[in-house]
């Protein structure tokens, strides 16, 4: 098996690259590249879904991004330790009849000694805003370095 860096045990500056990584991976709405980060057999928790498997979670990525258009997402570092890392996230979508939603979350994340996640447990909740109340601008894909993390856009 590969390792999938950086590894743990975290330290934060590692944490912190593991979170944009991760972020990054998201951004691409490539559903077969992100499942390349969980183990396996990795064990999801999201809303009220239970993704089981590397298969399960590009199944769950494919309906999410049909339904989550034009999606942006921002992840930040929350805490850490060894093997387990919790991050805060929000991430702007619409739907098909143009709504567009801010989603806020948690997620707690445990990491196999390869880097591969192998637990994500997330709890996400979903705010309709206007268009104008938008916050994420850039193009599609992954976040500019230069572009305001959650924290500095006060969310």
């Amino acid at each position: 098996m590969s390792n999938k860096p950086p590894l743990p045990p975290f330290t934060r500056e590692t944490a912190i690259i593991k979170v944009r990584k991760a972020e990054d991976a998201w951004n691409s709405r490539d559903p077969v590249a992100v499942s390349l980060a969980y183990t396996p057999d990795s064990q999801w928790r999201n809303r009220a879904e239970f993704p089981a498997g590397r298969a399960q979670i590009v199944e769950f990525l494919q309906r999410k991004w049909a339904r989550e258009l034009e999606y942006r997402l921002i992840k930040e570092l929350w805490t850490f330790a060894e093997n387990r890392i919790a991050v805060r996230f929000a991430y702007e979508w619409h739907d098909d009849s143009g709504q567009w939603y801010r989603s806020y979350g948690n997620e707690n994340w445990e990491f196999d000694a390869h880097g591969l996640m192998a637990r994500r447990f997330a709890s996400i909740n979903d705010l309709p805003i206007r268009e104008s109340d938008r916050k994420y601008h850039w193009p599609q894909g992954r976040r500019p370095d230069d572009h305001p993390g959650l924290s500095d856009l006060g969310l």
